[in-house]
């Protein structure tokens, strides 16, 4: 079951299927793709994603698979691949709190997210051998860009899981966070990113994209900046914060 609520330019979309660890089947990622699509037309000035009881999510829910006619592709390439880069490419900012199992489709719905903030007690690697399969979800390409070839297998071949402060320290998520901080401070971050320029998140967060997934390189990357913030000089926000700075006071963004 996927939740969501709207107040003052914030969605909050949540993995409510807590008795199964948040765990995903066909339609649960239709409905949370839905969710998304929800919280775009109401034209959110900020995202926030979490799971509802003891984990954020434990991955695909396989409790109904039968593996000799498991259709994988159009499980993750028709519906989950599809989704996260819906998630990524979401106009504003996004943030998620993981606790608990992250795992699996879960770990990709973090990778799909602008900031993560995880609590001590997150669960994250790749338990999957167990189960005669593989990490997948994009797990791979974050675990090798971030960790490195060897640290991804050792992680892969003895599904050794992290914690949540082993994550943040190996560069895999923002920051780690007590348990009962953890909820509070992203719904904290997310209100302020609210209240920001969002234009010019979401010009940066295009630009990150683009220098992760084109590799620019820096004097490229530096012309993309610029041809950016030429592009916001045309907006309210640009405008109001110059405003703001002249006349010695808080900027009042409208995210336009």
């Amino acid at each position: 079951m996927i939740d969501v609520t709207i107040e003052d330019d914030v969605a909050t979309v949540v993995l409510n299927a807590p008795a199964k660890l948040n765990s995903l089947d066909e339609q649960a990622l239709r409905d949370l793709g839905r969710a998304y699509d929800e919280a775009d037309a109401a034209g959110v000035r900020a995202l926030v994603l979490r799971g509802e009881g003891r984990a954020f999510c434990a991955g695909r829910d396989i409790s109904a698979v039968d593996p000799r006619d498991d259709d994988v592709i159009g499980y993750l390439g028709g519906l989950v691949t599809p989704l996260l880069q819906r998630m990524s490419r979401f106009p504003a900012p996004t943030f998620a709190v993981a606790h608990g199992a992250c795992l699996g489709v879960g770990l990709g719905l973090l990778i799909a997210t602008d900031v993560v903030y995880v609590a001590e007690s997150a669960k994250i690697g790749s338990p999957f051998a167990a189960l005669g399969a593989t990490l997948d979800s994009g797990g791979h390409a974050l675990f090798v860009e971030r960790l490195g070839a060897h640290k991804t297998l050792d992680l892969i071949y003895t599904g050794r899981l992290m914690s949540g402060a082993e994550a943040v320290a190996s560069g895999l998520f923002s920051r780690v966070l007590p348990d009962d901080e953890a909820l509070q401070t992203t719904t904290d971050a997310a209100a302020t990113a609210a209240r920001g320029a969002t234009a010019a998140f979401l010009a940066s967060k295009q630009l990150v994209a683009r220098i992760r997934d084109e590799r620019l390189a820096l004097w490229d990357s530096i012309e993309v900046e610029n041809a950016a913030q030429a592009a916001l000089c045309d907006t309210d926000d640009y405008r109001e914060g110059f405003a703001a700075f002249q006349e010695k006071r808080k900027p009042e963004f409208r995210g336009r």
